[in-house]
């Protein structure tokens, strides 16, 4: 890659490559085929649908081109740009394997053709030696490559024209319809529209060749939309005028027997097999010069390790460390000697990365983002269409190798998610911002809550950060995986910007737990003024906290608590208090006891759930379950053991309303309260004195002790909110 600008202009750089890659093996050895199935009309269709997809595919790809600078890696580097280094990564790799194991393909081809002239030449032989002169001429220089393209292209061109100008193909009557023959591998047992649309849409790929070479041109800007459209147009045309001549120089049964047709029709059969042979030359050469420049993009991100310089390139700018790979690569695919198993799988991965490109610029052309300015604009009808052609194409072609390919560049998305992955400047956080946004605006228009779509979001003030370190694992463990967390600093003794940095660094340390968290400081000297006006603030946020959580410690101050329970009941936020025992913190978290308040059994489920606040703290027990793997034991409290029975069918009424598991214990007591809890505490010591409990009780006044401690304990937290819990 030249370090001072690129060296190709538009017609050797992309539109050459482009046409080229087009006019492949399928053109000569096919064609004929599909005609003959079809006819002239089924051809035309069969072609039609293909050239629409890639049609479609290059209007995306020249649009997107002209809306950013593109370096080194063509397709991943419009990818990773858009979509983030992730996305690029997941398609960027199975791209430059399927684009070096491609040139493997075309080396076969060629020795296909070579064989017909040579017949005794050794097929292992043919094949290093045209892999040896493809891999001399693209190591030596991308230029040298595209000044042999030339030399191709001419060949080719004199192939056509000894096809066209025969007369064949222009005395006999058109065959308009076909009888779906087959082929001669089967014995004719017939084929359908599907099957051959299969073995056509082939010829239709390779629109990518030119982007390939995005950090090698000039003025990209310029020339990927117009050499890429123009080779799109000429090829389409040398393909209808072919189907036409093909339709009158055979019949249907010529067509489907003899895959050299179009040779032994032709003025001279052995020219137009010279231009087979240059067109896998041709398609292989733009393979190999792609496949590094893509690797070379890949390590430079960091997508792969930068093992012995893969990432540099030499004094001319060329990624020779890549070729060596790429080199490597194609070598091991040419000693399988058949890549049948795998070829189906190089297609899909390149219908991918068509699709992603198409759907990268419909995300882009629908959000309205203010970088998106293209100086080529296309309807979203055009990517859409695109995308779904793509997509099509790739379960009509192969629908198992479809899926097979999709899963490696999912897993592979979720390997680079892992790794955390990220770059100063990557634009896919302004299409997910966005993408929120748009969701914000319709789900505000709803003005309705989904209870069903409830999920904790957390509002955790705090003045020393280290303090809220000590709930981070409880608070992780209540949130993941679809909770958020708000942090809120309160800068009383400390400046704004030295809270920040830390609030910072703990946001981090939450997401990269897979919890998303972001964080606000207020400079304030009054915690509790704080809290209000961040809870008063974030009101009509759409991703508002629905849970205030505060930890307690000997020194809180009740009335603070009363007053920000006051404030949260009023502007309907849930209030979780944290109490840890002083000695024993959270114990072993093997035991959840939920502690339902007195007279909550009184009422009717739905309507005691609602007055005695009951939703959280079941929510809170069962969340926790989960993360701790814990058992979970739900307490009823009555005055009298009357009473009991009564409560026992309350409880069965409430786990079946609640929906709690089956395994959760069912218990009903009597007497005042703490005194129940302290008899309980005594009984789980004696009986289990090594496992920790949590305590979770609903509401029931506010009111909390720090005294009452039984046996190194600590007496549950009573408060009048949603949940609370202490743990011994």
């Amino acid at each position: 890659m030249n370090q001072d600008g690129g060296r190709l202009g538009t017609f050797g750089g992309v539109f050459t490559p482009t046409l080229l890659t087009i006019l492949g093996v399928i053109m000569y050895l096919r064609l004929g085929w599909v005609v003959g199935n079809g006819g002239l009309l089924g051809a035309l269709l069969v072609m039609g649908l293909a050239i629409a997809i890639t049609t479609t595919t290059g209007l995306s790809l020249s649009s997107i081109s002209t809306n950013t600078r593109l370096g080194a890696g063509g397709p991943y580097a419009i990818i990773s740009h858009s979509l983030g280094l992730e996305v690029g990564g997941a398609v960027g790799v199975p791209l430059f394997f399927s684009q070096a194991l491609a040139v493997a393909m075309y080396v076969f081809g060629f020795r296909e053709g070579w064989l017909w002239f040579f017949p005794a030449h050794s097929a292992l032989a043919v094949d290093l030696c045209a892999f040896g002169a493809v891999f001399v001429i693209a190591y030596v220089s991308a230029e040298l490559a595209f000044k042999v393209q030339y030399v191709i292209m001419a060949v080719i061109a004199v192939s056509l024209v000894l096809v066209l100008a025969s007369p064949a193909g222009w005395t006999g009557d058109i065959e308009w319809t076909g009888s779906w023959r087959g082929a001669p591998e089967d014995g004719f047992a017939g084929t359908d529209f599907w099957a051959v649309f299969a073995v056509f849409f082939p010829a239709a790929t390779g629109i990518m060749a030119g982007a390939n070479m995005s950090g090698e041109l000039r003025d990209p800007r310029r020339a990927i939309p117009l050499g890429t459209m123009a080779a799109i147009a000429v090829s389409t045309l040398v393909y209808l005028a072919l189907a036409v001549w093909l339709s009158r120089a055979g019949t249907t049964e010529e067509l489907t027997s003899n895959y050299t047709f179009m040779a032994d029709a032709s003025l001279w059969g052995p020219g137009v097999l010279i231009g087979l042979l240059g067109a896998t030359l041709s398609s292989a050469l733009s393979s190999l010069v792609g496949a590094p420049r893509i690797l070379l993009a890949l390590a430079r991100d960091g997508i792969v390790r930068d093992v012995g310089g893969i990432g540099r390139v030499s004094k001319n700018g060329e990624p020779r460390r890549a070729m060596l790979v790429s080199g490597a690569i194609v070598l091991l695919g040419l000693l399988l000697r058949d890549l049948n198993a795998i070829a189906p799988l190089i297609s899909m991965f390149f219908l991918i990365t068509y699709g992603v490109i198409n759907v990268v610029v419909l995300l882009e052309g629908s959000l309205g983002l203010q970088s998106y300015r293209p100086t080529l604009r296309v309807s979203r009808l055009v990517p859409l269409m695109g995308a779904l052609g793509c997509t099509f194409a790739m379960f009509i072609v192969n629908p198992t190798v479809s899926l097979l390919s999709l899963g490696v560049v999912f897993g592979l998305y979720a390997v680079s998610l892992r790794r955390g992955l990220g770059r100063a400047g990557d634009s896919r956080s302004g299409i997910f911002a966005a993408i929120a946004e748009w969701a914000a605006a319709r789900a505000t228009e709803l003005e309705a809550e989904n209870p069903r779509a409830w999920k904790p979001n957390l509002l955790v003030p705090a003045e020393d950060t280290p303090v809220m370190r000590g709930s981070f694992q409880l608070l992780h463990e209540f949130v993941a995986p679809e909770g958020s967390i708000k942090l809120l600093g309160v800068a009383a003794q400390e400046t704004v910007s030295a809270v920040s940095a830390r609030m910072s660094e703990l946001t981090r340390d939450f997401r990269r737990k897979g919890v998303f968290t972001t964080y606000s400081v207020l400079d304030s000297t009054d915690f509790e003024s704080a809290v209000v006006s961040g809870l008063q603030a974030l009101r009509s946020a759409f991703f508002r906290p629905n849970v205030l959580f505060l930890s307690l410690s000997p020194g809180t101050n009740s009335a603070t608590v009363e007053r920000l329970w006051a404030e949260s009941r009023r502007l309907r936020v849930g209030l979780a208090l944290l109490a840890r025992h002083p000695e024993a913190g959270m114990g072993e978290r093997a035991v959840i006891h939920l502690w339902l308040p007195p007279g909550a059994c009184e009422t009717h489920v739905s309507l005691s759930l609602t007055t005695h606040g009951l939703h959280l703290a079941i929510l809170t027990a069962l969340r926790l379950q989960r993360a701790w793997g814990a058992k979970l034991r739900v307490y009823a409290v009555v005055n009298d053991e009357a009473g009991a029975p009564a409560a026992g069918a309350w409880l069965a009424e409430l786990q079946d309303a609640a929906r709690l598991p089956s395994s959760v214990e069912l218990s009903v007591m009597s007497g005042e309260i703490g005194v129940c809890q302290t008899s309980c505490r005594l009984n789980l010591q004696a009986a289990l004195p090594t496992v920790g409990e949590t305590v979770i009780a609903g509401r029931s006044g506010l009111r909390w002790t720090t005294s009452g401690r039984s046996q190194g304990r600590i007496l549950p937290v009573q408060r009048s909110g949603c949940s609370a819990w202490a743990c011994s």
